[in-house]
Order: C-alpha cells, then structure tokens, then sequence
C-alpha cells in the first residue's frame, strides 16, 4: 500500500512523511521485486484464484496506490513501466473533477490506464463512510464508479475503504452494485474467499529501507 512517490516537502508534517516514499526508494524496492522473482498482478486476478481457483505465479505482489496524487504519474507510473510491475491505482475523484493540481488529471489516468495500469474507486471525496446513510453511501461508492469506468472503458470492481473505515451497510451497498471485493489499512498478506471485502494490505511508510521492504515482503502475515 502506497500514497505518495515523493520527496516529502520540507515544511510536511508528520503524516505527509510517513505516507511519502521517495522515488529512489520505490525504484530500488521495485528492483528488489524484480530480483527476488515477484510478478505483479491485480486484485482481479487475486479474485479469480481465491474464488475459481485460477492459478497464481509463484510470487504474486498487488502493487496498491491510494488518493491519485500527482506524483503517481509523474513518478511511480514510469517506474513501473520501467520494471514491468501493474500499479492498481485507487481514485477520489472529487479532486480530479475539480482540478486540484495535487493530483492526476483524467487525461493522465486514460494514458496510465494505456499503458496497462489499472483504476478502481477510493470515494469521491475521502470521507468516512462508518455509519452514514444509504444516499450518502450510493453517491460516494457509486460516482466514482461511473466517472473512472467512463475514462477506461472497463468495469470496476474493487473499492479501497477512505482511511480504512466502513461498516456492514457500506459493504452492502458495494456488493448491491457489483463489486467483487474491498481492501482495508489493517497489516496482512493472508487472503481468503471468505474476506474479499476486507483485504489486507502491506503498508509501506516512508522511513523503511530497503531492508524493512525485505521484510515487510518475507514475513509470515
């Protein structure tokens, strides 16, 4: 699970830091993948193993981006390219829609999304969704939904919890509209078909080096 591949600025407080990776540490992480033997795929793919039993490479990583600042097309979509990783890149679209030059832009979704990345729904405005309303829920699962499968041509179906929080009637409106599956920020590598809409992730914070990436990657989740 990653947010920012930057350089932190200088007057960035405590959470900018621990969510930005500097794009030299997220190039020698990617060449640790790389030289260690991991493949990258999606969380559709992960689906499909968990659900049909479809077959997995040995050493599977699902690469996660969480906001879509900026700097995820300026910094991490060459990079992966470069090391020949799939990104799965969760959106909150309000910025987007309103042109907040903190982050990408649809046009540079559409040519990540060219370049074979993949797009799937963060909210609409990274609001807590624990305990809010059905309207409120339909609106910030479901704008997203249409404004990113408008840009790709492809049906999302994955949703990444703002912040982590949710509760049984966020997961039921996601399920109600077809979605196959959700991540959360709590720590773990394990899945299940019995937690799709609870999915682990690996958070990856700005001070680790490149032994804490090792293993962060080797331990027993």
């Amino acid at each position: 699970m990653y947010h920012y591949v930057s350089e932190p600025t200088p007057n960035a407080d405590v959470y900018r830091r621990d969510l930005s990776v500097t794009p030299a540490n997220f190039e020698a992480q990617l060449g640790w993948l790389r030289s260690q033997g991991y493949e990258g795929i999606t969380l559709t793919d992960l689906a499909y193993h968990l659900a049909l039993g479809w077959p997995l490479p040995e050493k599977p990583v699902v690469l996660t981006f969480d906001d879509g600042y900026l700097d995820n097309y300026t910094n991490a979509f060459p990079l992966l390219q470069e090391y020949g990783y799939v990104g799965t890149f969760f959106l909150v679209t309000g910025p987007i829609d309103f042109g907040n030059p903190d982050y990408v832009t649809w046009d540079m979704v559409q040519k990540m999304h060219q370049g074979g990345m993949d797009f799937q729904p963060h909210s609409y405005r990274h609001f807590d969704l624990h305990g809010k309303d059905l309207d409120f829920l339909i609106f910030e699962i479901l704008a997203p939904k249409e404004a990113i499968e408008a840009r790709t041509g492809e049906t999302v179906r994955f949703f990444s919890y703002p912040s982590g929080s949710y509760d049984q009637q966020t997961v039921a409106v996601l399920k109600s509209a077809y979605f196959w599956g959700a991540v959360v920020t709590e720590q773990g590598a394990t899945h299940t078909s019995d937690d799709l809409f609870e999915l682990n992730r690996v958070r990856v914070r700005g001070d680790h080096t490149i032994e804490d990436f090792a293993e962060l990657m080797t331990f027993d989740w």
